[in-house]
């Protein structure tokens, strides 16, 4: 369809066809040609200060959605959303750890943590906003599909709505601590015999024949929520752009998301100069590194296989609302094998920070940027962590304890004689001698 008057504050268009779509329509895609649909949604009206003073006024303020560090910035996320679940989300911090400068070579790389969202990942900004949409259009049921994260905050969402819940997730592989999550928080859970891939296509049969409200990445409400990590990035760094912001890249949602936020960003006036995405996949799951390598002039699949379970995906389903983002931003699209992420988590975890093996990725993807010369150690670089340590704790042993050879990163843990000698031995081993 195509508005006659004047357009709503909102709207969904599809970025293939150019279709519109009323906001509350509740179709996954596009109905006239299935492609992607994204939200538009009238420039604001207010001044650039006006509204960057709004933000500000909400930060840290209130209880309920009122302290959410994504309702926080509603005017660009979802205006005409009256009542809306959320828990809160958001309000994750920005660090720094010097440990992690000298391994990365960055001269002072942040790290925006999504681990401290309240099931543990990003995934609560995207869910805030699909279950808030999914109650305005009257759904009684949602459905997802999963390598984990995305499972543990539908279920927590959905309870949160007083809505039944169905999650798809593969037979093998899913981490312990996120299944955990998706069982305790009361969903439907499906274990498929088969992977992701297959996973998210029986979700987008069910939506279409079932009537379940879809709320995978796929979904464009999601990705208003996930935007807000790159607005709140910003505005702790009080609305000047770094130079990069590094995340992980799996299903595709976070590059999209972020591409879109920047943009929006840029155009309404919030911020001057535009950071480069840098897309970092696992090497056994890297169809769009592959794409990108080639000028993305075909779209490659592939048999993910991975310890990075929550971006293990052959077919990112995003894929191309994400070449729009990179090409937008003058981004890179980078590989780190399993080995270079289990490093670089071993890195995060040591610094005191911690993360999940595939937010790793986004630090190997610094230290690959310096190290390739892409990058100057001078400029500034935000990686994105987007799950917490917790997720996936039987990766994280089996490195310490078992991984042979000894990484360099591993903390075996030392077995003792129940004595105050045998402490006092492993003092002195572990006290540096001085020069």
């Amino acid at each position: 369809m195509r508005f006659e008057t004047e357009r709503p504050a909102s709207w969904q268009t599809c970025l293939a066809c150019g279709h519109e779509m009323t906001e509350t329509d509740p179709h996954p895609r596009c109905r006239s040609c299935g492609g992607l649909l994204e939200i538009r949604h009238r420039a604001p009206d207010l001044t650039p200060a006006e509204l960057l003073r709004r933000f500000t006024e909400r930060r840290g303020h209130g209880s309920g959605a009122t302290a959410s560090g994504v309702w926080r910035f509603r005017e660009v996320v979802l205006p005409s959303a009256e009542t809306v679940i959320s828990h809160p989300e958001g309000n994750t911090p920005l660090l720094h750890r010097p440990s992690l400068d000298r391994w990365t070579g960055a001269g002072n790389l942040l790290l925006k943590h999504e681990g401290h969202n309240p099931t543990g990942s990003f995934k609560d900004r995207g869910m805030t906003v699909g279950v808030t949409q999914a109650r305005r259009i009257g759904a009684t049921a949602v459905a997802c599909a999963s390598t984990g994260n995305t499972s543990a905050s539908l279920a927590a969402y959905a309870s949160q709505a007083g809505m039944a819940a169905l999650v798809l997730v593969p037979a093998e592989g899913i981490a312990l601590g996120k299944l955990a999550q998706s069982l305790a928080y009361g969903a439907r859970t499906l274990l498929v015999r088969g992977d992701f891939d297959d996973c998210l296509r029986l979700a987008e049969e069910a939506s279409a024949k079932l009537g379940v409200y879809l709320l995978n990445s796929i979904n464009p409400f999601r990705l208003e929520g996930q935007k807000t990590i790159v607005l709140e990035l910003l505005q702790q760094l009080f609305w000047q752009a770094p130079d990069w912001i590094v995340l992980p890249a799996g299903n595709l949602g976070n590059t999209s998301a972020f591409g879109k936020a920047l943009r929006e960003a840029r155009e309404w006036g919030l911020i001057s100069s535009m950071p480069r995405l840098a897309a970092v996949q696992a090497a056994g799951a890297a169809p769009f590194a592959r794409s990108f390598d080639e000028g993305f002039t075909r779209r490659h699949t592939v048999k993910a296989d991975t310890v990075a379970t929550a971006i293990r995906i052959g077919d990112p389903a995003s894929y191309d609302r994400a070449v729009r983002a990179i090409r937008e931003t003058d981004g890179v699209v980078l590989t780190a094998d399993d080995a270079e992420l289990l490093d670089a988590k071993a890195a995060v975890d040591a610094s005191g920070v911690g993360c999940e093996p595939a937010s790793a990725a986004s630090v190997a993807g610094v230290r690959q940027l310096i190290r390739r010369g892409l990058m100057d150690p001078a400029q500034q670089a935000v990686a994105v962590l987007t799950g917490h340590i917790l997720k996936d704790p039987g990766i994280l042993l089996r490195y310490h304890r078992e991984t042979e050879p000894r990484p360099a990163g591993a903390n075996r843990p030392v077995e003792i004689d129940a004595t105050l000698g045998s402490i006092e031995a492993v003092l002195r081993a572990a006290t540096p001698v001085s020069p």
